[in-house]
């Protein structure tokens, strides 16, 4: 009885791992914003094909997050907020992180290009985009916001091109929309951590500190995500389209991003960095939600 009690105890330290080393929270909102990219192309959503896209989804994230986190070991054992993952904290060996991020990373391919070629391709370019270029170069530029931004910005138009298996102007937007916001949301987290950041030698603010400077950008960038987000109201975005009220209601929740940002440029302080972070992450799901429901109501 006591094995079998120790037993399930170390797996669900195990599992609980594996949750922290692939970010479950973060992977399953790549999930949801995938999703809803193809809920928008979809002309009847089938159930089998999101719970491929699911399955694939967080595959590709899960793996993209553990490695980073293998790559980024050294650096997570210096930030508080980072140091009691799995491996710095010596609860998973690295050999073990990369043997579950490598399956993970197959499963993840093999099962998006199960529906379609091309969604395997941009997973595939979102992974090497994420470990290969912005993780190592987070310690070297603030320019890795613009890099890591990309693979950021796939999900979304990932879904769409997982339905229709082509790329044009209708995942092209939705690339844009969650392209542009990645840069407030970023330097929000960025502004947030700065110390911490500090600590490990990561910089990602676009002045390397924070200041009014940054939050000008951050303001300038919120305002391109607006503009973006309803520009499928003016009919130029193929079969993405959006209602006249549903581009009010996206462009009154851009607003409402804007305002923090407009608090953090006016007090500077990491009270209103924070508010702006967890603002920005409801607006991103606002948004989306608010295209998939336009469609279906």
């Amino acid at each position: 009885m006591l094995v079998n009690t120790q037993k399930s105890s170390s797996l669900s330290l195990l599992v609980a791992d594996v949750l922290l080393l692939t970010k479950v929270r973060l992977t399953l909102s790549v999930v949801f914003s995938s999703i809803a990219g193809y809920l928008l192309a979809a002309s009847s959503p089938s159930v089998w094909h999101i719970f491929l896209l699911t399955v694939g989804g967080y595959g590709l994230a899960g793996a993209s997050n553990a490695y980073n986190q293998i790559i980024e070991k050294d650096i997570d054992a210096k930030m508080n907020r980072t140091k009691n993952r799995p491996i710095p904290s010596g609860r998973m060996t690295v050999y073990r992180a990369f043997v579950i991020a490598s399956f993970l990373l197959i499963l993840g391919l093999a099962v998006l290009y199960y529906l379609n070629p091309r969604t395997a391709m941009f997973g595939a370019i979102s992974v090497f985009l994420y470990t290969c270029a912005y993780t190592p170069l987070k310690t070297v530029t603030p320019l890795s916001v613009f890099v890591g931004a990309i693979p950021g910005a796939i999900p979304f138009m990932l879904g769409w091109v997982s339905e229709t298996g082509s790329f044009g102007v209708e995942p092209g937007v939705l690339f844009m929309i969650q392209f542009f916001w990645q840069f407030p949301h970023f330097w929000a987290i960025g502004w947030y951590l700065h110390d911490d950041y500090k600590r490990a030698g990561i910089n990602m603010l676009p002045t390397g500190k924070p200041d009014r400077a940054t939050a000008l950008q951050i303001m300038l960038y919120t305002l391109w995500t607006i503009v973006i987000s309803v520009f499928p109201v003016l009919g130029y975005s193929g079969a993405l389209l959006l209602s006249v009220p549903a581009a009010i209601a996206v462009f009154l929740a851009g607003l409402v991003f804007l305002w923090f940002g407009i608090a953090l440029y006016r007090n500077l302080d990491r009270t209103n960095a924070t508010k702006l972070l967890v603002v920005s992450i409801v607006y991103i799901s606002v948004v989306q939600w608010i295209y998939v429901l336009d469609k279906f109501l």
